[in-house]
C-alpha cells in the first residue's frame, strides 16, 4: 500500500480500512522492532544523505528510497558484544525502551548499515574507526552477516573490534500505521560517514543507491521524481534545514524520542495522515 506524502488527501479506500481498525473490527499486525541509519556527509547544499532504492519486488516499501536499516535479529541482543560509547542503559533512556531492546537496536543499526552500505561503525578501540572495508575479506564477512551465517558478535570479536555506539545519534521513532499489513517500530539514528570509508551498492534488497542533499531529496519527492515513505520524506525535510552534518549530530546529541504512530486526521474535506507536531510548520511552509 503506497501512501501519499503529507498532507496529500488519502484515498477513500485507505480511510475506510483505517476506520475499521479504529472501530476494533480489525486487529493490527504485531509490529517488529527495527533500526535505520541516516548516513551523512558534507556537501555545498547542506547535509548529504545516503539513499537506497528498494527492489520493486520487496513486499514492504517496494520501489521506495530508504535509509540503510532493517529488523532486529535475536542475536542483536547478545550482551557480550564489544561496546564503546554510551551504555545500553543510557541508550534506553534516549530511545524510550528497555535496556535489552536498546542494546539490540544499536547493534542492529550498526549491523544493518554494514550489510546494506558497506560502512562499519566500529573500531579496534573506543577512539578508532575502521578505515577501509572494501577488501574481499570484508565483503565475505558482510555477505555472511547478511545471510545470517555469521553473528555480529562473532564478526567483531574475531577482528578485535568494538561497536562505536558514540558515532550514532538519536533522531526519531516511527510506528507503521495500524492499517498496514506489515508493520515496524523503527528507531531512526544519524551517523557521519567515517573518514576513509565509502558506501558501496552491495545490498540485495536495493536496485540502486545514491547520495543526495536531504533538502534536494525532499524537493524531488515533492516533484514526484523520488518515491519516499512519509517518515523518510519528513526526516529528509527536517535534516535539510541543518547547515551541515555536524549541526545534525549536535541536534541529535540532545534528543530523546517517543514512538509516533500516524493516524488518519481531517484535511479540508478529506483525510490525511497525522505527523509529529514539531514537523507541521516545516510542511506548512513547504506547501505555502
Amino acid at each position: 500500500m503506497r501512501i501519499p506524502l503529507p498532507p496529500v488527501p488519502l484515498p477513500e479506500r485507505i480511510v475506510a480500512v483505517a476506520r475499521e481498525y479504529d472501530a476494533g473490527s480489525r486487529t493490527p499486525v504485531e509490529p517488529r522492532d527495527a533500526a535505520t541509519v541516516i548516513l551523512l556527509r558534507a556537501s555545498d547544499e547542506g547535509p548529504e544523505v545516503y539513499y537506497m532504492r528498494r527492489q520493486v519486488s520487496m513486499d514492504f516499501a517496494g520501489g521506495m528510497c530508504v535509509y540503510p536499516g532493517g529488523g532486529v535479529d535475536p542475536r542483536d541482543f547478545d550482551a557480550t558484544v564489544g561496546w564503546a560509547g554510551p551504555s545500553p542503559a543510557e541508550w534506553a533512556e534516549r530511545l524510550g525502551c528497555d535496556e535489552d531492546t536498546a542494546r539490540a537496536l544499536v547493534a542492529a543499526a550498526v549491523r544493518e548499515t554494514f550489510e546494506e552500505s558497506g560502512v562499519l561503525l566500529a573500531g579496534d578501540a573506543a577512539s578508532s574507526v575502521v578505515a577501509d572495508t572494501t577488501g574481499a575479506d570484508w565483503e565475505a564477512d558482510r555477505v555472511a552477516l547478511e545471510s545470517r551465517e555469521l553473528a555480529m558478535t562473532d564478526f567483531l570479536n574475531r577482528r578485535g573490534l568494538v561497536l562505536r555506539t558514540d558515532l550514532l545519534g538519536v533522531w526519531d521513532a516511527w510506528l507503521t500505521p495500524a492499517f498496514e499489513p506489515k508493520r515496524y517500530r523503527t528507531w531512526f539514528f544519524v551517523a557521519m560517514l567515517p573518514e576513509g570509508q565509502r558506501t558501496r551498492d552491495v545490498s540485495t534488497e536495493s536496485s540502486s543507491v545514491t547520495w543526495l542533499p536531504a533538502r534536494v531529496a525532499a524537493a524531488q519527492a515533492d516533484g514526484g521524481e523520488l518515491a519516499l515513505m512519509p517518515p523518510t520524506y519528513l526526516t529528509s525535510l527536517e535534516i535539510g534545514t541543518h547547515r551541515d552534518p555536524a549541526d545534525v549530530l549536535a541536534t541529535a546529541a540532545g534528543r530523546s524520542v517517543e514512538m509516533f504512530c500516524p493516524t488518519v486526521e481531517p484535511l479540508d474535506e478529506g483525510w490525511t495522515l497525522s505527523m509529529p507536531d514539531r514537523l507541521r510548520p516545516l510542511v506548512a511552509e513547504r506547501r505555502a
